[in-house]
């Protein structure tokens, strides 16, 4: 592969394994294993276990694991022949899947963020619609207004 394709090819393959380590340590779907894990990386007494159960509770951690999943059906390698390749393969696969993961958790909180002060714009406008209807009345429309009369 010439190094255009390699390029092309490293920024291809991290959105899956972005997508996938994203999946596993944040959505819903993996909520409950994820719980597990995050008890018995809490809790276990051996080191090795407490580790091997944080994996699925990190997305850099977790994505180093779909990366090398992605090398062994890939066989993709960055600048490199053999194992070289690989490991440079690898680690760029990694960096760019979480730079991936990054801009995408950047993009939900200011979508969440936005969404918080719609909510808010909203709710100040319901109280001010309610207090105007309310001192709107046909009783108050029929006194004059101090403002007017100054």
């Amino acid at each position: 592969m010439n190094l255009g394709t390699q390029i092309i090819s490293l920024f291809i393959l991290a959105i899956p394994i972005a997508c996938i380590a994203w999946t596993v340590t944040h959505e819903e779907v993996f909520r409950e294993p994820r719980e597990y894990c995050a008890r018995k990386s809490g809790s276990s007494r051996r080191l090795l276990s407490r580790k091997f159960f944080y994996l699925f509770t990190c997305e850099y951690c977790f994505s180093h694991y779909v990366t090398l999943l992605f090398l062994a059906m890939t066989r993709y390698t960055l600048l490199y022949p053999g194992w070289r390749g690989y490991v440079i393969g690898g680690l760029a696969l990694v960096w760019v899947s979480n730079q991936y993961m990054s801009i995408y958790n950047r993009l939900r909180l200011t979508i969440r963020s936005e969404n918080v002060e719609i909510d808010t714009k909203e709710t100040v406008r319901n109280k001010l619609k309610k207090t105007v209807e309310g001192s709107e009345s046909p009783s108050n429309l029929d006194r004059p207004s101090r403002l007017r009369s100054l």
